[in-house]
């Protein structure tokens, strides 16, 4: 009889996960993407969402297309459309080279009141949100990218531990 009681609350426990109010489509959580199982086609190859002229963010995020972008791309592209009152217009997200992600920032688009706000970043499925303002439509590399080209790198935990403990012995030797 207990085995029969396993079976059947096994076989009901997924139907009541799924007509749960969290199981909405609204709940997607498109923070939370891994990498692709399938084989990258080159090295250091990424996807991006991808739409063109999506209604809004969530449209275009939910419906966007997964397929890997060309090996002449280094970012992920958002042109943001919207009105005066911050209504979306229109969504289109893209893989875009180094030379299109200069229309980077925001500017007003001709006499309609609307605004169209443009971002650039680098990596997989960066581009999750949309840009709005002057803070937000901007290039974004990755850290090791910025590294690698020269700029300063911030220490990593774990060497700002090691200097820690280190600061604490040469205190405690000291005292």
């Amino acid at each position: 009889m207990g085995a029969v009681r396993r079976a059947l609350a096994a076989a009901l426990l997924p139907l009541l996960i799924l007509s749960g109010p969290w199981a909405a489509a609204e709940n997607i959580n498109f923070y939370n993407i891994r990498p692709p199982p399938d084989p990258t086609p080159f090295p250091n190859s990424f996807k991006c969402f991808t739409c063109d002229n999506a209604v809004d963010n969530y449209d275009c995020n939910r419906w966007a297309e997964d397929r890997w972008c060309p090996a002449s791309t280094r970012y992920c592209l958002t042109a943001h459309l919207f009105t005066a009152r911050g209504e979306s217009t229109s969504v289109t997200k893209r893989c875009a080279t180094g030379e299109e992600c200069h229309l980077v920032g925001c500017h007003r688009s001709g006499d309609s009141g609307h605004t169209e706000c443009v971002s650039c970043c680098e990596g997989m499925i960066c581009n999750v949100e949309i840009p709005t303002n002057a803070t937000n439509a901007v290039l974004a590399v990755l850290q090791a990218r910025r590294t690698a080209a020269g700029s300063r790198a911030l220490p990593r935990p774990a060497t700002l531990l090691a200097l820690l403990a280190l600061l604490a012995l040469v205190t405690l030797a000291l005292s």
